[in-house]
């Protein structure tokens, strides 16, 4: 009996064979995170009794789930990296393109709005009817020779966009060169299809938009009031050579002092839009569009033109631009065109439209401190 107790003090503990080898496998299977498989086979009885012997061993097998763990980070690190260098880049060109979407929007809807002013002038040149108004064979007003235009319209096309248009890329180009050389360039950039858009292109854009914005809406009420009132021009009897329905004329004595409202025009010697053109005296045309131009480009060197080297050649420039409105409204009325109240009206109206729009433009484009000087604005 005590030879069988102290038999059993002295024999070591051991694990069942099939115990020691589950979990074996279940501490290989957990220390590779549920991501690499390793395939261990199971040992002998007499390896399994070695191995929890050997302390050698299970420091190798550490070893290498240590290295393939370390693996599989390394691998992870890499693709995050990658990923984030691709991601700056990628946000980088939605940047850009949005930015060319916003500039093409911009753009369109400019676009879209000089349209809706400009189409109904057209509409009225090519479909326009005057309204008929009656005339007296006696009126003298009536009665001037046709004569042909001082101003042409080719003339008058340089004077209304020519020179405005080159007027304001000639200072905006100095405007942008004296900015760059003192640093106070525009603020905001603007970037189209990675070719970044000059200052002064840019500044252009704004100025001339505006300026063809106000263009438009001048003439287009000028058209406007010509077609809703159809007043004769001077040279209405010669252009129309009217006829009575009793084939009688202005030299009959019984048509005088009659208000005629029936009537035909013969016409010899005139052509279609001249017999349009002859119920379209008020307001003065040319002297709505030359005004408006004129008093624009005026407004606009006494607001942006900042030039150094002479202090009267601004004002020089001033008063040729409205000297050239003034003569181009005085011939009208020399040319028997237009009586005088309509070239009158019609300077009005452009004059106005210039005041108007350079008035309310935006302070960083048309700066009117500097146009008329506020107290405040003379205090600083």
């Amino acid at each position: 009996m005590s030879n069988e107790s102290s038999a059993s003090e002295t024999t070591p503990l051991r694990r069942p064979e099939s115990q020691l080898s589950a979990a074996l496998v279940a501490n290989v299977a957990s220390s590779n995170n549920n991501k690499h498989v390793i395939n261990i086979d199971v040992p002998t009885p007499a390896q399994a009794i070695a191995l929890t012997t050997n302390s050698d061993s299970n420091s190798i097998i550490e070893e290498r789930l240590q290295s393939i763990t370390n693996n599989n980070n390394n691998n992870n690190d890499s693709n995050i990296n990658h990923t984030q260098q691709q991601h700056p880049q990628q946000q980088q060109n939605n940047k850009n393109m949005d930015t060319n979407k916003r500039i093409l929007c911009r753009v369109g809807l400019d676009i879209l709005i000089l349209l809706c002013v400009g189409f109904p002038i057209l509409l009225f040149f090519l479909l326009g009817d005057p309204y008929k108004r009656g005339f007296f064979c006696d009126d003298e007003s009536l009665k001037h020779p046709f004569k042909d235009s001082t101003v042409r319209n080719w003339m008058l096309y340089i004077i209304g966009l020519v020179i405005p248009v080159g007027v304001i890329l000639i200072v905006e180009l100095q405007q942008s060169r004296n900015a760059n050389v003192s640093g106070n360039g525009l603020a905001r950039r603007y970037v189209f299809m990675s070719y970044q858009i000059p200052d002064w292109l840019v500044e252009c854009y704004k100025k001339m938009g505006v300026f063809a914005f106000g263009a438009a809406a001048s003439q287009l009420t000028t058209d406007i009031a010509k077609y809703s009132i159809g007043r004769l021009r001077p040279h209405f009897i010669a252009v129309c050579q009217p006829q009575m329905p009793d084939g009688s004329t202005c030299d009959n004595a019984t048509n005088v002092g009659k208000y005629i409202t029936d009537f035909t025009c013969k016409g010899v010697g005139s052509s279609a839009r001249m017999l349009k053109e002859m119920r379209l005296s008020f307001p003065s045309g040319h002297s709505s569009f030359t005004f408006y131009t004129m008093v624009y480009v005026a407004l606009y060197l006494q607001a942006r033109m900042n030039w150094q080297g002479s202090k009267l050649l601004r004002h020089f420039l001033q008063f040729l631009f409205i000297m050239i409105a003034w003569y181009t409204a005085l011939s009208r009325v020399s040319d028997y065109k237009h009586h005088w109240s309509d070239v009158l009206a019609g300077s009005a109206i452009g004059a106005a439209c210039a005041v108007i729009v350079s008035y309310f433009m935006p302070k960083a484009c048309f700066n009117m401190q500097s146009v008329w000087p506020t107290k405040e604005a003379k205090s600083q």
